[in-house]
């Protein structure tokens, strides 16, 4: 477990790196708000994402159920946030900039919108199975704790 908790924040820790370089000169209290904003986002994104895909999982134990919620939202919200919020960054910081018009950014964040969504269904499918395995070994685990 210690492994995955680093690459967690390995994770966030690139993340935040890239979105904060990718929002170029703002302020400070305004790219920390335009971050926090994409996480809360991102978040509740992924939160629903697990709470939809395990509708039909058997949890019988709800600390394991707790444990998966809290591990894969932490991975995904982490992931998640790396595929839209340094781009959606690097735009909102040209049209800040003025290199490109708010209506090209409308266009753009349309785009990452449709590839976001692609990805939370094949993301959906993963995190299914990642919980129907898990559920598996964990039951797997117990019976032969349980036999001997």
């Amino acid at each position: 477990m210690p492994f995955i908790v680093i690459i967690i924040i390995l994770i966030y820790i690139v993340l935040l790196a890239w979105t904060w370089h990718n929002l170029g000169d703002m302020e400070k209290t305004k790219k920390t708000l335009i971050i926090f904003i994409g996480l809360i986002i991102t978040y509740l994104t992924t939160i629903l994402i697990f709470n939809i895909s395990k509708a039909g999982i058997g949890y019988n134990n709800p600390e394991v159920e707790n444990t998966m919620k809290t591990l894969l939202v932490s991975v995904f919200t982490g992931v998640n946030g790396l595929i839209w919020m340094p781009i959606v960054s690097k735009n909102m910081d040209q049209v800040n900039e003025g290199l490109i018009e708010k209506t090209v950014l409308k266009t753009r964040v349309i785009v990452i919108g449709i590839i976001f969504v692609i990805c939370m269904v094949i993301e959906f499918n993963y995190i299914k199975d990642t919980q129907k395995s898990t559920i598996e070994m964990y039951n797997n685990v117990e019976e032969r704790t349980v036999g001997e």
